[in-house]
């Protein structure tokens, strides 16, 4: 166990941050994409954009699975010295550490709309759901476990540690945890 006060965020809620940022910035170079002329057309960039979106969300959901149910596996208990970061909190901290690679992706996706519209886009879009369902597998595997994991923020990402899963105000999963499920 460690000695002394620290923060502990949420692994799920950092994963859900990560895919609602690239599902959004990703739908909109896609849109803003769609207008932009192109030198293979429409049809062709969309079309090529769809096939990147599929392969995007089966690579964002397959990649690391087996490291989470491992770094689970070897979690350990949290202490009662720690304090639980709020997920909106923990939202905004993962955005702002990696707004600038986000706004790079967002006009690197809507540049090459100049070659294959809206079809970096879409994949930025993908890797966003497939980041989402990683999130719910997570918090499936949460509840089988009866425990909700946790990171120190800014720290060694492969040392997890667990609470109860009533613990903080995300449910299992990372989404907000309803008003009704959190009075019991």
């Amino acid at each position: 166990m460690r000695a002394g006060a620290y923060v502990l965020a949420r692994v799920a809620v950092t994963v859900r941050a990560a895919a609602r940022w690239l599902w959004w910035l990703g739908i909109v170079s896609a849109g803003i994409g769609v207008f932009v002329p192109s030198l293979l057309g429409r049809r062709i960039g969309v079309l090529a954009g769809a096939v990147l979106f599929i392969l995007a969300a089966v690579l964002a959901f397959a990649v690391h699975r087996k490291r989470y149910v491992r770094l689970a596996d070897a979690a350990t208990r949290a202490p009662k010295s720690v304090f639980l970061q709020d997920r909106r909190v923990t939202a905004r901290t993962w955005a702002r550490s990696r707004r600038w690679w986000l706004l790079a992706a967002f006009v690197i996706a809507i540049a090459s709309s100049a070659a294959a519209p809206a079809a970096l886009g879409l994949f930025l879009a993908g890797l966003g759901f497939g980041l989402w369902a990683k999130a719910l597998w997570l918090g499936r595997v949460e509840r089988s476990r009866d425990q909700l994991l946790w990171l120190r923020p800014g720290h060694d990402p492969a040392a997890y540690e667990t609470t109860g899963p009533v613990a903080g105000d995300a449910g299992p999963g990372g989404s907000r945890r309803r008003a009704a499920a959190a009075a019991r």
